[in-house]
């Protein structure tokens, strides 16, 4: 038992001595299947607060000699597999956390070294009679160890991407751990001398104009996680399950912390979830200190459409965005589209693998953007929101006319790109003029099922608003008249969605006429 060879399952213990614990282990029935083979390559990438560590330490206590983990693992799901002794506690594991290495290396130049350094010496010590002082790096150690003793090897690298982000105007570290990784996973070689590699960061695995040194890797991410999933974050049941638990409204917690569209899963982030729980207050529970830090610089960059688009999506809209082009760095950006994927990345932007979209998953996430931009002060976010409160408030106070001319004066100041056509294009114009209203209401549902239609938009009050805002059922029509808006809402009987709801309900009709290209509005207190 080391620190970095065969360490002990202390701490996967702790995760499971939490008091609110999901058990992911069914992913190692995955894993299991792939080892030995070609697809034993993997790297899962996903946010922060997704549990990255902890899935590292479940397969450190499941694989490792360096402890006894069938007592822990009997009663968990992995347990209940016929398989599930096959491959206990059955490997060398070499298990390296790059950001505890980049922490107390003393000099970064030298990190590569320190790793080789601080494993080698394990290794030394375990097969002395390989491992001679003459071996310089971890490849050739493994290899003749494999060659001496026909032992293999499960590679686990935690924050396997910290250096490719947090040094990523350092050419020379980048190029060295480039390479170290190579020796490790590219080549006949290590498919001799490992049995599993397991890479798990925030980033995919970095594009590079030549060939990908680490092209035979398997990637799971948030723009595709396959199989991984349900064991990405929390699941919609796992939820479910957790609120009735604890006694909290999951509808709350769903419009809070729900977002994350992965294959098949709604996910939530596991951090915020847990807090939840325990604490009771609906808040931003994500990064606090560093969502300042990672979002800034990124909307900041002086892409064509970012900051439209990024208002689009504040106010509740998706926006379509290429992924393919992004070189998976903190540095390569040559488009808003490239930040878009970026974000996806780090957590700040959900994906609609389907319709190949992004939007902000939650609340959550929306809140820290809104801090993020008002701290940098961001001139044109400031200006158009002082527009779109007036918007908030004259709704509010039934102005139709001031509501028709402030959409009309949003569209051709700050959504001109959007050019009408039909209903869905004015749809998107009326998701950003009311982006204000995402401080006191939850992100727009848009054609929510409702009596004998749909109801085009409808805004729920957060449950702290609710006495003070009504909720909106707004009805938007072309060409016809916001008074037939008004009149389908009544007989298509859309606030019997809302029979839950037991507050006001404001009802806005919006037609535009494409003749004279005005808009009309109309605005009143639903009646019973």
């Amino acid at each position: 038992m080391g620190r970095f060879l065969n360490p002990d399952n202390s701490a996967f213990q702790n995760a499971v001595n939490s008091k609110i614990y999901i058990d992911k282990t069914g992913l190692l029935e995955y894993i299991n299947s792939v080892i030995d083979t070609t697809e034993k390559y993997i790297c899962n990438s996903r946010p922060r607060r997704f549990g990255k560590s902890i899935t590292a330490d479940m397969l450190t206590a499941y694989y490792s000699k360096g402890c006894n983990s069938k007592e822990m693992f009997f009663d968990l799901n992995i347990g209940k597999q016929k398989d599930f002794e096959e491959h206990l506690n059955k490997y060398d594991v070499i298990h390296i956390d790059i950001q505890w290495f980049l922490s107390n290396v003393d000099d970064v130049n030298r990190i590569v070294a320190y790793i080789t350094e601080s494993v080698l010496a394990e290794l030394r010590e375990r097969y002395p009679q390989i491992c001679s002082e003459q071996i310089a790096t971890l490849p050739e150690a493994l290899s003749f160890i494999r060659a001496s003793t026909g032992e293999q090897f499960v590679v686990i690298i935690d924050e396997w991407d910290v250096l490719i982000r947090d040094e990523a105007a350092n050419q020379s570290v980048q190029e060295a751990y480039i390479n170290f990784l190579r020796g490790m996973f590219k080549g006949t070689e290590p498919t001799r001398f490992l049995h599993l590699a397991y890479l798990t960061g925030i980033l995919p695995i970095k594009k590079l104009k030549t060939q990908s040194a680490l092209n035979n890797f398997e990637e799971f991410t948030m723009l595709d996680p396959s199989v991984f999933a349900p064991y990405i974050g929390f699941t919609e049941d796992e939820v479910k399950h957790l609120c009735e638990q604890y006694g909290r409204d999951f509808d709350e917690v769903k419009r809070w912390y729900d977002g994350y569209q992965l294959g098949d899963y709604q996910v939530y982030n596991p951090r915020a979830v847990v807090s939840i729980m325990q604490r009771g207050t609906f808040q931003s529970y994500w990064s606090k200190t560093g969502t300042y830090e990672a979002i800034i610089p990124l909307i900041s960059m002086d892409f064509d459409g970012l900051k439209s688009a990024l208002l689009t999506m504040l106010s509740g809209d998706e926006i379509p965005v290429k992924t393919k082009s992004y070189q998976n760095d903190m540095v390569s950006f040559k488009n808003k589209d490239d930040v878009m994927t970026a974000l996806i990345h780090l957590g700040y932007l959900a994906y609609n693998q389907k319709e190949r979209t992004a939007f902000i998953p939650n609340e959550e996430i929306r809140s820290e953007f809104v801090e993020a931009i008002e701290e940098n002060s961001w001139d044109e976010f400031l200006e158009f929101k002082r527009e779109s409160d007036a918007l908030l408030d004259a709704t509010l106070n039934l102005d139709a006319e001031v509501v028709a001319e402030a959409i009309e004066k949003i569209h051709t100041e700050y959504a001109a790109n959007i050019s009408y056509n039909d209903e869905n294009s004015l749809s998107s114009v009326l998701t950003i003029a009311y982006l204000s209203a995402m401080k006191y209401y939850f992100k727009p549902i848009r054609e929510l099922p409702a009596g004998r239609g749909f109801a085009d938009f409808v805004y729920i009050p957060k449950r702290e608003r609710a006495e003070q805002y009504p909720a909106l059922l707004v009805e938007l029509k072309w060409d016809k008249s916001a008074q037939t808006a008004l009149t389908q809402i009544y007989d298509k009987h859309y606030p019997d969605a809302l029979t839950a709801y037991s507050g006001k309900i404001l009802l806005v009709g919006i037609n535009y006429d494409k003749k004279d290209k005005k808009h009309q509005c109309r605005i009143q207190y639903y009646e019973t």
